[in-house]
């Protein structure tokens, strides 16, 4: 399981004309769920999204999580990030996770976030989104 976490003053998912998640300050993370995945993974992910402490202090030092600022994630199902590019220009998504294992570990992570006391908004799984954010910093961190 890879996500792609990215500090943000505001973010939202829209299909369409519709925006279906949408949070203030918190963390935009996109999420892509490989074959060999599974619940353990996606628990111990939701754990590191949750405490990753990407925002300042008082003294401006990274050292505060989602957890302690109170703020919100917006996660956002991506199979994309598990594209292998080693053998050109054209990836290859043969590890991605089909839809079927997929979505239920998308959800498991979205469920351990709202354990932790998270406030967790979506997207849609397996449907194509249009993702605004506007990026805090940049503050942008991969987890695996």
């Amino acid at each position: 399981m890879r996500a792609v976490v990215q500090r943000v003053a505001e973010a939202r998912v829209r299909i369409g004309d519709e925006i279906v998640g949408e949070i203030g300050q918190g963390l935009c993370v996109l999420i892509g769920v490989a074959r060999d995945d599974d619940e353990a993974e996606a628990e111990r992910l939701a754990g590191g999204v949750a405490r990753l402490r990407i925002f300042e202090n008082d003294d401006g030092k990274f050292d505060r999580s989602v957890l302690d600022t109170g703020g919100a994630v917006l996660v956002v199902s991506n199979f994309t990030l598990t594209a292998d590019t080693a053998r050109g220009n054209r990836p290859s998504f043969s590890e991605a996770a089909p839809p079927d294992l997929a979505q239920p570990l998308y959800e498991r992570l979205c469920a351990t976030l709202r354990e932790l006391d998270v406030t967790v908004e979506t997207g849609v799984f397996g449907v194509r989104m249009e993702v605004e954010l506007v990026n805090d910093g940049p503050v942008t961190i991969v987890l695996e």
